[in-house]
């Protein structure tokens, strides 16, 4: 069974009512969408800041026992707040490698899911594997005081801890574009679950990301809040257990999720036309796997517009809430696909609910650049 709260809305219509008809238009819309989702969701991100590292313990390991690597801890300085602050990285590349390398950056230290296997696999397909903790920025401590971290910091914000983590895959970001090992270009970030929800925002809100890739981000992340499947988390759950993940204006739509002016498709399509990956279990039923699946085919009108729909895909498999192996080695042949690494060797535009109607009707606008050719 399936509750279906109102169409999802026209990622196309501003909210004067005026649609969409060139690009110059979008980049219009994509600005008010955005104000819209941080004024109403997750907050203001805070302010950019300068950052500045200090390189701790680097030295050389065997990943798996035979694959080569170079590892380096660094204390990332942050200046221009109200006090000192900081949090650490760590770098994991592979070894004698040469020319400038793609990254691959995971806040989720403070869980266990990037394992050894899952580090190994990252290493091998030549990428650098940047990890933090994200809760070192804020912590994730089911209260809502705001006295510690980065609200010690800028103490006049209204972000939620969602864009505070986001705002530290940012700060992660100017680091590696100061190196010179490291391509500007192709820095793809990940995250699982309430990690997966921050990295959705994080690189809807930066346009230095490349690739955005949450995993099984449910509810304020890759989820639907119009469209819940059975037994899915939805905002009333979130703001009761975890009211300081978001802004406190979301409370106005709990229950009333058809009044909210955007969807989380909306989110989505802030990352366009730049890539962006959802990678899902069908038994993750809290996740809203097939609410996922309908903010996927929603923004990916967007990415229809702008000419860049292999840029954006989906892919699920069997199984429950987890970031395993299989999960990382789905968004990797994604990274290497989009990344010019390798020929696509899986799809990532299945539809596992087929007999499932769509939650909007509405559809791109033929598209149209400024001089008025067809995109």
């Amino acid at each position: 069974m399936h509750v279906l709260k109102g169409e999802l809305p026209d990622l196309f219509e501003f909210a004067g009512g005026a649609r969409v008809q060139t690009e110059a238009d979008w980049r219009r819309r994509r600005e008010e969408l955005q104000e819209l989702i941080l004024d109403i969701e997750y907050g203001h991100l805070p302010p950019r800041a300068e950052v500045q590292a200090e390189l701790l313990h680097p030295h050389s390991c065997m990943l798996g026992g035979t694959l080569p690597a170079e590892f380096a801890g660094y204390r990332l300085g942050i200046e221009g707040g109200a006090r000192p602050f900081g949090f650490s990285l760590q770098l994991l590349a592979p070894k004698e490698a040469e020319g400038r390398r793609p990254v691959v950056v995971c806040g989720d230290g403070c869980w266990r899911y990037v394992t050894e296997a899952v580090a190994t696999e990252v290493v091998k397909r030549g990428y650098v594997l940047a990890t933090f903790n994200r809760t070192e920025i804020v912590p994730d401590a089911y209260h809502s005081a705001r006295s510690s971290g980065l609200y010690s910091v800028f103490p006049e914000g209204d972000f939620g801890a969602l864009s505070a983590w986001a705002w530290g895959y940012h700060r992660v970001v100017d680091f590696l574009f100061t190196r010179e090992d490291v391509d500007p270009e192709r820095i793809a970030i990940v995250g699982h679950s309430r990690g997966g929800k921050t990295v959705l925002l994080a690189g809807a809100t930066d346009e230095r990301i490349a690739l955005t890739a949450p995993n099984n981000s449910g509810s304020g992340g890759a989820g639907c809040f119009r469209w819940q499947g059975d037994s899915c988390e939805k905002l009333a759950d979130g703001w009761r257990m975890v009211p300081y993940w978001y802004s406190p204006r979301v409370a106005e739509y709990v229950d009333r999720e058809e009044h909210l002016p955007f969807d989380q498709h909306a989110l989505k399509a802030l990352v366009a036309p730049r890539a962006l990956l959802s990678t899902e279990a069908l038994g993750d039923v809290w996740a809203n796997p097939s609410g996922t699946y309908q903010t996927f085919d929603a923004a990916r009108e967007v990415y229809r517009f702008l000419g860049a729909e292999e840029r954006t895909g989906i892919w699920y498999r069997e199984g429950d809430h987890d970031h395993g192996l299989v999960d990382w080695q789905a968004f990797l042949d994604f990274a290497d696909q989009q990344f010019g690494r390798s020929v696509p060797m899986r799809r990532f535009d299945e539809n596992p609910f087929p007999d499932m109607p769509r939650a909007f009707a509405w559809s791109a606008p033929e598209g149209r650049r400024e001089d008025g050719g067809s995109l």
